[in-house]
């Protein structure tokens, strides 16, 4: 038999200098790894063997095996799942092979305590054994192959692959126990450690007498946890298992388990994560959620069974009434499962108003992780997201916490009948915008969203509660009629209505084909120009993701300048205007505060070079009333 060396990929080989270093906080949970493993293993062979029973029809009894040998100083983990190829041992053992490879890569920070949650996350805890064992060896045969392979490391940059011999179909596992992981070749730590992290497994977990004439001992329950009454678990039990179907460190935000009866009958164990999952906005946004029919798993890739927006939870869904044979063209259609996602969308967005409602603290922090994902859902689903959008949070200028539109709609100024509010990238680039300046003269209060499903939710949802929404981006933003936070005597004289009259007129001339119409400003208080959307355009903010997308035509909208009449520097231009008429000094300035707009939206100037040029001479020259 010839051995075959390889070298294990870049984001392996980081992987296993953090595992080298015991990172884990309690090395015991390489057991708890492996053994789930070995569980998904024989899960994924007893859904194939419904379409091919051959498959187990020797062995049709599926089991994990753990045995200790004191005197070789190893322990070994063997399954009768569905096993693995040469090739899959490569991809599976010596690679990431996931499309999380580079997004793992980047993620690692080289903090123990920060790097260690991502091994889970990334489903690589097969890793974990090199805290114990300072070699590996796996030796695995693919269920109706003849063919076996053993994979042997020691962690250290490269692995062997060669042919081997195995009489029966599954996986082993072999650990070489480094001198500071012997208790780990006990027995009753082996009990203890099974007992508490793989109890919820669906198959039993069996230790194997180390002496001849010993009965072999079965470690753990070996049903599955979403068939047990909810007052037979414990929170530590529900921990555990959300730790085996998420793939996760952390602790459950929210444990929802439910059994529903009636003209179709499944049960939910839906768990929402403490922490956001690594892949929480992948373009391809799809759900890890698991479907069992009858306990026997059939897929963890079901988009049918769960809308993207509730892409973060984990868990379970066990159907009683699905056909077992049911394949994936069925269900894409299935009403059964269309009723399932209906029922699982209700309940859980049930339990997300009730904490709303009853633990404010704790649903901000929910929110916080999730919101940004949630409120895809006002957006995508009819029948809920007016629900959705009633237990939303939002930034806004009106309070350091966030706040809920009911509350928004309670603390509107008199006069006021919009929901006023502001879209961007970036919450401090929106709290600094000029458009703001005008509305926070007068009090009032305006949403920032700086989330990039805010611009397509608000392009379905005109209004919440009869008060129409409108971006202040916008013209036309009736601050007119409601009146200053102070009083404010100052208005301008004839003379001066005069002047700007005269700057207007002038601009409009220098920016034609630049701008849609330059206007006197009643929302700038400080800043000297802005750009808005007339009201029959595209939101600004809106038509940038767009384009960013390639969802938008070449060129862009004409946008309204708008002038502040109280600048000190309008003022100089305007009195210029009306004693000068057009000068070219009055042009430079019309296209110099253009480009100054757009710098603020966040935009590039159109021509660097000639606005250096242009402010250059602007600088020199000055401007003379």
């Amino acid at each position: 038999m010839t051995e075959k060396t390889h070298e294990f990929q870049a984001e392996v080989a980081r992987l296993l200098d953090i595992v080298a270093h015991s990172l884990y906080s309690e090395k015991e949970i390489f057991l708890r790894e492996l053994v789930s493993n070995s569980s998904d293993a024989c899960d994924r062979l007893r859904y194939a063997a419904l379409t091919a029973p051959e498959l187990v029809k020797d062995d049709p009894e599926f089991r994990v095996l753990v045995s200790i040998d004191s005197k070789a100083k190893t322990l070994t983990i063997e399954d009768n799942g569905i096993g693995m190829t040469e090739q899959e041992m490569i991809d599976n053992l010596g690679t990431i092979a996931r499309s999380g490879t580079s997004r793992f890569s980047e993620e690692l920070t080289g903090d123990a305590s920060k790097d260690v949650s991502l091994i889970g996350q990334f489903g690589v805890g097969f890793y974990s054994a090199f805290m114990v064992a300072d070699k590996v060896s796996v030796t695995s045969r693919k269920a109706g192959e003849e063919k076996a392979t053993t994979w042997t490391s020691d962690g250290r940059g490269t692995f062997q692959v060669e042919e081997a011999t195995r009489a029966s179909r599954g996986t082993t596992i072999t650990l070489h126990m480094r001198k500071d992981a012997k208790e780990f070749l006990d027995a009753a730590r082996l009990r203890q450690i099974i007992k508490t992290y793989a109890d919820h497994i669906a198959l039993p977990v069996v230790l194997k007498a180390e002496k001849e004439g010993d009965e072999d001992e079965t470690l753990n329950s070996a049903s599955a946890l979403w068939t047990r009454p909810k007052s037979e678990i414990t929170s530590e039990q529900y921990t555990e298992f959300y730790h085996h179907v998420g793939q996760a460190f952390d602790s459950p935000w929210l444990t929802l388990h439910s059994k529903v009866e009636g003209r179709i009958e499944y049960t939910l164990l839906l768990f929402i994560p403490e922490q956001p999952p690594f892949d929480l906005f992948n373009p391809e946004r799809k759900s890890r959620l698991k479907l069992y029919v009858k306990r026997v798993f059939i897929t963890d890739e079901c988009e049918e069974l769960v809308p993207a927006y509730l892409r973060f939870l984990r868990g379970v869904v066990d159907s009683e009434d699905l056909p077992l044979n049911v394949s994936r063209e069925m269900l894409q259609h299935n009403p059964i499962l269309q009723k399932i996602r209906s029922g699982l969308i209700k309940k859980v967005i049930g339990e997300l108003e009730k904490k709303a409602t009853k633990d404010a603290e704790s649903f901000g922090k929910f929110w916080d992780n999730f919101g940004a994902v949630l409120k895809e859902g006002i957006y995508e689903d009819a029948d809920n997201g007016e629900r959705i959008l009633k237990m939303a949070l939002f930034n806004s200028t009106g309070t350091e916490t966030r706040t809920n539109l009911a509350d928004y709609i309670g603390q509107m100024k008199d006069g006021q009948n919009t929901i006023y509010y502001i879209t961007g990238d970036d919450l401090d680039a929106l709290k600094a915008s000029p458009q703001l300046e005008g509305f926070a003269a007068k009090g009032i209060e305006v949403l920032l969203l700086a989330d990039a499903v805010d611009s397509f939710w608000l392009s379905r949802i005109t209004e919440f509660d009869g008060k129409p929404f409108k971006s202040v981006t916008r013209g036309g933003a009736e601050l007119d009629d409601i009146p200053d936070a102070e009083a404010n005597s100052e208005t301008p004289s004839k003379a001066e209505g005069d002047e700007m009259d005269s700057l207007i007129a002038l601009f409009k001339t220098a920016l034609e084909g630049k701008v849609k119409d330059v206007k006197q400003s009643s929302r700038l208080t400080g800043s000297p120009v802005c750009l808005v959307a007339d009201d029959g355009d595209m939101d600004i903010h809106l038509e940038k993701l767009l384009k960013a997308h390639k969802q938008f035509g070449a060129g862009s909208s004409l946008r309204i300048l708008e002038l502040n009449p109280k600048h000190m520097l309008i003022r100089k231009l305007a009195k210029s205007a009306k004693a000068n008429g057009s000068t070219a000094a009055l042009q430079d300035a019309a296209l110099l505060l253009l480009d100054q707009a757009h710098i603020v939206e966040g935009d590039p100037v159109a021509d660097p070079v000639a606005f250096s040029k242009r402010m250059a001479e602007f600088m020199a020259s000055g401007i003379s009333a």
